[in-house]
Formats: structure tokens, sequence, C-alpha cells
């Protein structure tokens, strides 16, 4: 990347956090950011410790879509609330769909926002038309001994957004812009260790292979190559629960081809779930 890319993309990292809007939620106040589009809209939601800035490469390789990207409970700008399950996370989404009077959307979910997303199908297939399921799993399966419940154990307040686990916790291929990576690391520092650990106890504990077998909503399954959380196996389990599945594989990408690939995220979902379909 040139300097001059470097010096835009800085100026639309910094910037997220200013188009944030807020709506009440169950009286929790729930963030998002939303880009003005065509319908059905995109609801995009995080994975674990991000913000709506996840989104914010691929966002751009949506254009023409309405995008509505919201913060979780307890994650970037939103209020935590009390609970902090799947179940909880999917009742927020449910609530803003019908705030912000979202026409069946096409809910895009990361990591533990593709969990959401598929809690939210299971549970609310009315307010939905459509799921993607990027990185995704239905029982994560985490020991006490994996990288991720060790390295988080291991974080004590105030966390550093240059501590070293970030660098194994947003690994990703080179060319993802380096301000990005600052933003989300800055915005996941902002979260209370104590908060990092609830919540990571909750996914722990998940397991929604009942749940998707219930789902009926047409289905993009899109997953890193290389993605060393939710591998092969993760993805085989989610096209055999998920009846109404297709499943799209970004080569030479780990566990987060949003950032990685945007431009081949985007060519699925779209291919899947074109404006009008």
């Amino acid at each position: 990347m040139d300097a001059l890319s470097q010096q835009d993309a800085l100026k639309e990292q910094d910037a997220w956090a200013g188009r944030k809007q807020f709506v009440d939620i169950g009286g929790i106040e729930i963030a998002y950011v939303e880009i003005a589009g065509t319908e059905p809209a995109l609801l995009l939601v995080h994975g674990f410790t991000d913000t709506s800035r996840s989104f914010s490469l691929l966002a751009p390789h949506l254009a023409g879509r309405r995008r509505v990207m919201p913060d979780l409970r307890g994650h970037g700008a939103s209020q935590a609330g009390r609970g902090c399950s799947v179940a909880d996370f999917a009742g927020d989404m449910a609530g803003l769909i019908q705030r912000l009077r979202l026409d069946r959307p096409v809910v895009v979910g990361h990591s533990l926002g593709a969990m959401v997303a598929m809690e939210l199908a299971a549970r609310h297939p009315e307010l939905i038309g459509g799921l993607v399921v990027l990185a995704g799993t239905l029982r994560p399966g985490f020991g006490r001994d994996h990288p991720l419940v060790a390295g988080v154990e291991a974080l004590r307040d105030p966390i550093s957004p240059a501590d070293p686990f970030y660098d194994w916790w947003h690994a990703c291929r080179p060319g993802v812009p380096q301000p990005f990576l600052a933003g989300l690391a800055k915005d996941a520092s902002a979260m209370p260790a104590e908060r990092w650990r609830a919540v990571l106890e909750e996914i722990r504990s998940a397991d929604l292979t009942e749940a998707a077998r219930t789902v009926r909503t047409p289905t993009q399954i899109i997953a890193g190559a290389c993605d060393p959380l939710f591998g092969e196996a993760h993805q085989q389990a989610l096209l055999r629960a998920l009846p109404y599945a297709s499943f799209v594989q970004a080569e030479g990408c780990g566990h987060n081809p949003h950032w990685e690939d945007p431009a081949l995220v985007a060519s699925a979902i779209n291919g899947k779930f074109g404006a009008g379909t």
C-alpha cells in the first residue's frame, strides 16, 4: 500500500467511531453504522472483541446495498447489559431489525457473529431473508489449553493495543491495512478483561447444532482455507446441519476472509443474495 493509500486508510479508520448512531433495544443502547442503499439490507454482525469496524474494508465492495453494522452489546460503543450469551446477542439483533424496520435483511455474521446469525435465524425466521455464515462454527469446542483461552486468561487491565496477543488474535495475510488492524486493537482494548473472559465462556459453552437444523433460510457459508480456529471439520458440520446452505472457500485466507479478501467475500454475498432477491 502506497503512502497516499495509507493516509486515506488512516483517515477512514479514525472517522469510523464518529459515524455511529444509537438506538435503544430493550433498555440497552446499541451503536451501529448505517450506509444507505438498496434493499434487501445487509445486517453485518461482527465477531468476538471486534466492532462494526470489522466490516469497514468489506462495506465498499458492497456499494449500492443498504448496510447496517452494529456493535454487539458490550463491544465498541454499545452498552453491555447483563447477559452476554449468543441468545442475548441474537435478541438484540432481532430488536434492531424491528426498530430500524429492516425488511427481511440478509444477515452476515463473522465468527461469534455467525453464531449469533444462526441463532437469530432459528428463533426469528420471519425477520430475515438470507443468512451468511462467515468463518463460523456450530460448536467452538475450545479447551482450557486453547491459545485463545490461554491468551484471554493472561490479559490484565488496562489492556494495551500493542499487546503481543493481537499478533495472534488479528493474524491475517499480508496486505490488510495497518491502520485498520490498529483500530481493531484499540477497540478491543477498551473492553475490560473481565468482559473478554465472560463472553468467551459463553462462546465456549455454546452448541448450535440443534438450532441450525431448524433453519430453513437460504444460507451461504464462507470459510478461509487456512482458518486456524474453525477449519474443515467445523465447515463440514455446518454443511450437514444447515439444510439450505452452499459453500464458498476463500483460498489463502485465515479466520478473517472479509479483511483478507473482501472482494471475494462481497462477490459470494452478492452472488447468493443480490439486490432485489
